[in-house]
Parts: structure tokens; sequence; C-alpha cells
């Protein structure tokens, strides 16, 4: 399965969450076996020769191919979650969306000075989730090794965003 057929399994939501947004839904990828599997196999393929220690994964969608990708290559997995869900010491972040802000959390124990972390989620649009999630990243110690999403909307600049980190996705899309 090619990169334009697994476009086919993403569904475009108009006007969600709110209006002149354009939501890929992804529910309809991982509902495909195959189309998930290819995504993920896709995505791991970027990363093989790359130096890491660990995936971390920005809530919610993030979870689903950053734990498929830590399984797959034998990574450690670390959750970014929303305020007040995880039960231990954390740190968190505040960060401007496309259509918003928002606030994400991380364990003070997840991250040290020895991990090179990839941060994996599904789509880069503005960056502002991404930028959140490095910065938690480093305010722990650790180094980002890079980006990697399934979808990029690129008329967003998102990766411009992240720069100087390097920037890995699967699908370009428009914004």
């Amino acid at each position: 399965m090619t990169a334009e057929e697994i476009k086919t399994y993403i569904r475009c939501v108009p006007d969600f969450p709110k209006e002149g947004i354009n939501f890929y839904d992804i529910t309809t990828l991982v509902k495909n076996v195959e189309a998930f599997r290819r995504s993920v196999d896709m995505m791991a393929e970027m990363l093989i020769e790359k130096d890491i220690t660990s995936f971390v994964g920005p809530e919610s969608r993030g979870f689903i191919f950053a734990s498929a990708l830590s399984y797959k290559l034998g990574k450690e997995l670390v959750l970014v979650r929303k305020p007040g869900k995880l039960p231990s010491t954390t740190i968190s972040v505040s960060f401007d969306l496309e259509y918003g802000k928002d606030v994400l959390e991380i364990h003070e124990d997840a991250i040290n000075e020895t991990s090179r972390v990839v941060i994996v989620d599904d789509l880069l649009a503005t960056g502002g989730t991404a930028q959140g999630t490095g910065r938690l990243v480093e305010e722990l110690g650790g180094s980002i090794a890079g980006y990697l999403f399934l979808i990029e909307l690129e008329e967003l600049k998102g990766a411009e965003a992240l720069s100087p980190y390097p920037v890995w996705s699967v699908l370009k899309m428009p914004g």
C-alpha cells in the first residue's frame, strides 16, 4: 500500500471543530488493519537508523502512533497528557493551537539527560502541540532527535515552527 492509497482512508471533516478548520479524521484509517499497519511501518522506516531512546506521544492521537512505534522499534514510550490526568508529579506547558489554547503535562521523571526522543503525533498543522511537547522534553533535560507525523498540512508551515529539528511525515496534505 502506497502513501497515496493510505490517504484514501483518512476522512476530511470540514468546519470541525469550528468553521474554517478541516479536521483530518484518522479513525477511518486505524479501523482498517492493513492501512494502519502500513502507516506505522512507513513511519518506522523513517527512523530505523536514528539514535533514539524514546517516543513521546501527546494526548490523544499521538498515543496511537507513538505506542505502535515503541512496540515495533523497542523504544520507551512517554505519554504527554491533558492537565490532571497523570498521577504523579508533573510539569506543564501552555501553548497556542490553530483554533485556541491548550495545556499539556508530563511526569517529572519521564525524561532525563540521557533521553533522545522523537515526538510523534498524527498530524502537524501549525506546530503548537509539537512545540509545547518539545518544551516539556527539553525542560526535563532530554534532547529532541526529531518530530514524526502521519500527516503534515504543508500550507500551515508547522515544520518551519519546529526548526531546527528534523520533521518527518508520511503524508503531505493541504491545510
